[in-house]
This record gives C-alpha cells, sequence and structure tokens, in this order.
C-alpha cells in the first residue's frame, strides 16, 4: 500500500512517498479501514519540521476518515461499508480521566493515517456523520472536536451567548459555525478583508480587525455593550491572551487551545483573577465527545470549510501552504 513517512531527522524534505506491506487481517475487537482523507492541523505541521529524537520512520497524520472494509470477531458497532472517522486519542474513551501526553496519539507517538489502510481496534475509530465526505469527516478528529469541546464540553454554551473566534484556521471557522447553530453570537479577529467577508458570510455577527485595532479587546466590549463575551476560542497563545482575558465577561469560559505565538508568556494573572473568569486549557477530546458530536452536526445543515484538498503525495507542499498561513477554513489530503 501506499503511504507516507517521516524519515529521520524530520523536516517536509523529509517527507518520503513509501509501499508498505498491506495491514494485517483484523483480529478479536479490530477493524480494517480503507483510508481515504486526512486533514492537516497545526499539532501535525509541529511533528513534522521539529527534529525528531527516534532515528526510526513515522507516518504522520493524526486525522483519518475511511470506510470499514473487515471487521474482526466481537466488533458489533461496525460493519464494512461504514464510513468512520479516527479518534485522536484512542485510548481515552470517557470520563475526565484525560491523557497527559502524545504517546498514544497516530502521527505522533504511534503511526498515523497518511497510509491507504490501516488495521486498529475498533475503539479507535467513530462513525462519520451521515452525507460527509472522507475530506468533511477527516476535519473532525483534531480541529472538530477541540471546537466542541471547547464550546459545549467545558464551555456549556447556550443560546444567546457571545462566543469570540480568533482566526480564521480549522477550530476557529468550526467553532462558528457550530456556536452559530447552537443559537450564539459570534464575534471574529482577521486581519485579512476578504477572509472578514468569508466570515460574515458564515455567520459572524461581526468581525474585529486585529491589525488595525491592536487593543482589539476593546472593539469586542463595544460589540457586546460592555459586557464580553461568554466564551473565548483562545488559539493564539501567548500574545494573544491577554486581550481574550479583557474580551471575556465577567465569569466567562477561555477555551485555552493553541500556541501559534509560542509556548510561553504572561498571563494577566491580576486581571483574570478580577473578572473570575475560567480558563480552561484543552488538548481534543474523548471517544464518547466525539459520539456526540458526531451526532449533533448530523442535524446541522452546514458543512466543514475545506481550504483546499491536494493528493497525500502532495503532503509537504500542503504543509508549506499551512506555513504560509493564507488558508481559511481547512487543509485536507485525500486519496
Amino acid at each position: 500500500m501506499k503511504a507516507i513517512q517521516l524519515a529521520f531527522p524530520g523536516g517536509l524534505e523529509n517527507l518520503r512517498l513509501v509501499d508498505l506491506p498491506e495491514p494485517a487481517a483484523p483480529g478479536v475487537g479490530e477493524i480494517t479501514v480503507r483510508l481515504h482523507a486526512s486533514s492537516l492541523n497545526y499539532h501535525d505541521l509541529l511533528v513534522v519540521t521539529r527534529p525528531r529524537k527516534a532515528d526510526g520512520a513515522l507516518i504522520p497524520m493524526a486525522d483519518g476518515a475511511g470506510v470499514v472494509t473487515a471487521i474482526g470477531a466481537d466488533v458489533t458497532e461496525f460493519a464494512p461499508g461504514d464510513a468512520v472517522v479516527s479518534c485522536f486519542f484512542p485510548e481515552w474513551q470517557s470520563g475526565r480521566d484525560m491523557p497527559g501526553s502524545f504517546a498514544t496519539v497516530p502521527g505522533d507517538g504511534i503511526d498515523g493515517f497518511a497510509r491507504e489502510s490501516v488495521t486498529l481496534p475498533a475503539s479507535a475509530f467513530t462513525h462519520a456523520p451521515k452525507g460527509y465526505s472522507h475530506a468533511e469527516a477527516a476535519t473532525l478528529t483534531t480541529a472538530g472536536l477541540t471546537a466542541w469541546r471547547a464550546l459545549v464540553v467545558d464551555g456549556r454554551i447556550k443560546a444567546g451567548d457571545t462566543v469570540l473566534v480568533l482566526g480564521s484556521g480549522g477550530v476557529s471557522i468550526l467553532a462558528l459555525q457550530m456556536a452559530r447553530s447552537m443559537g450564539a453570537r459570534v464575534i471574529a479577529t482577521t486581519s485579512d478583508a476578504a477572509k472578514a467577508e468569508r466570515l460574515r458570510d458564515l455567520g459572524a455577527d461581526a468581525v474585529i480587525d486585529y491589525v488595525a485595532n491592536p487593543d482589539w479587546s476593546v472593539a469586542v466590549m463595544e460589540a457586546t455593550a460592555g459586557r464580553g463575551a461568554d466564551i473565548v476560542i483562545e488559539v493564539g497563545g501567548p500574545a494573544t491572551l491577554t486581550q481574550s482575558i479583557r474580551s471575556c465577561r465577567v465569569g466567562g469560559h477561555i477555551a485555552l487551545i493553541g500556541v501559534l505565538t509560542g509556548y510561553s508568556g504572561e498571563v494577566a494573572t491580576v486581571e483574570l483573577m478580577a473578572r473570575q473568569q475560567k480558563l480552561q486549557g484543552l488538548i481534543v477530546g474523548s471517544r464518547e465527545d466525539q459520539r456526540d458530536m458526531v451526532r449533533a452536526l448530523e442535524a446541522f445543515s452546514w458543512r466543514p470549510v475545506i481550504d483546499r484538498s491536494l493528493k497525500l503525495e502532495e503532503i509537504a507542499g500542503a504543509f508549506a501552504w499551512q506555513q504560509a498561513g493564507r488558508h481559511f477554513g481547512k487543509i485536507c489530503l485525500t486519496w
């Protein structure tokens, strides 16, 4: 089968198309999936560009969507022909006893989904939403479930809330779409006029240019009559966190997701405390969360926004496009 491997010591130039043996037939509790799509996340970009410590090759990509081709004994949840999507933490089935590392994450601690076929425990997948293409389903493993957990599981969103999303990457766009579908008002930030129009087309009630308004929290407060956002989807990290704290209402929820502006920095602890806000770090979610999300998505009429789809062997170019930051929504690989 065709696959992509990241050779030692890492870097886009070391992503190689290889031919590997087909996976073994499924054993007890396992399924074989013919994969058709993946989608790029910032986490995947970090994996393929940072120096590798191990000298073995790694199959990248945390997201995988495809069709079940065979099932092993005792598998009752899936049947051949079912469309499925992978889980980011395959061993985190439910509850709050969450993983503390990436050791079991496909495309990081173990081989991922940049390949044509895989045999894994059935518990490493959920059904894909009915009617979704494989590319659309592949956006859900990481970005979709992150947005869902931030809004629903941790943020306890309700109709009438105001949600602030930063930028136009996959998590932010999916959070915008989900929040609007659940009756929330959405404020978005961008520095690109064309992207601002697309954000409005997707339902953003207000769009703020963060370059023209470096203290963009002031504009958020103006747009909310001085109250602030109920939930903030904070994907920037240290360079944007203070503005997010100032944009969030007293007692509001800040979902700390991204490290786009770095790994560490100052935190406005006094403002966070005085505003009695909840700052919640999160990394994707459990399989139970994903199953809940899939059921909800089947009730919505919209689909994930895909900036572009490239072939599996074009993976290096896909990551280069992601690095350039010109995408709107998700970048996918299909095969």
